[in-house]
């Protein structure tokens, strides 16, 4: 039987007098890679928000691996996050930028660090400030503060933007690498490709609603 990892309930999010998100149910199990689809300003990353903790809903309930988020945690635990554009240290490198995060939670050595940045095709030797990047750079240096403390969430907003093709294919692959691990993965895209390649199942989003939730075949993953 699937585990739930996240379950949302009946979540609704109103700012400004604007209803953002309405009454939102979707159960993400674990181990399984789950796509979030829909139009620009659908409520694709603002749920993806409130799913990390940093925006509080107006109502309902956000469990993450049976524990409930903003009573029981204010943050999840155990995740790795790129949502909207990565925000790094311009004048650092990007090793540099990894460290210093690193050093927050403590958890990994430089060695884990230098990994995550070889796996998503950065050379962790690069002296080249973060400000010189180009944009598939910065989102690839995204990607490895995502993934460099081996998180059992991911919650990755447009993951592939800014990559070149041969970058799509190398963090398609990864991402099925990780899924095989165990990890429980939730993913945006405007591109159908990517959730039909990478997907166990998807929501659609439409006006703050979800408006369709479909499981994939295996017959639907070609790259697996």
């Amino acid at each position: 039987m699937s585990e739930e990892y996240v379950s949302v309930s009946d979540l609704s999010l109103t700012l400004g007098g604007n209803d953002i998100l309405k009454d939102i149910n979707i159960t993400f199990t674990k181990g399984c890679i789950h796509g979030l689809v829909g139009r620009n300003g659908s409520g694709k990353t603002m749920l993806m928000k409130c799913i990390c903790g940093f925006v509080k809903p107006t109502a309902g309930t956000i469990m993450i691996d049976g524990r409930v988020l903003g009573k029981d945690m204010d943050f999840p635990d155990d995740l790795g996050i790129i949502i909207e554009t990565p925000g790094f240290i311009s004048y650092y490198n990007g090793y540099k930028n990894l460290e210093l995060l690193a050093g927050i939670n403590k958890k990994i050595s430089g060695e884990d660090i230098r990994k995550s940045m070889e796996n998503v095709g950065l050379d962790p030797d690069l002296k080249r400030h973060v400000s010189k990047y180009s944009l598939g750079m910065r989102q690839r240096l995204g990607l490895a503060q995502a993934i460099m403390e081996d998180p059992g969430l991911l919650v990755l907003d447009e993951p592939f933007n800014g990559l070149d093709l041969d970058g799509v294919n190398d963090f398609r692959a990864y991402l099925l690498n990780l899924k095989k691990q165990g990890k429980t993965i939730i993913i945006s895209s405007h591109n159908m490709d990517d959730i039909k390649l990478l997907c166990d199942d998807y929501h659609r989003m439409e006006k703050g609603r979800l408006i369709e939730s479909k499981t994939l075949q295996s017959s639907d993953h070609p790259a697996e």
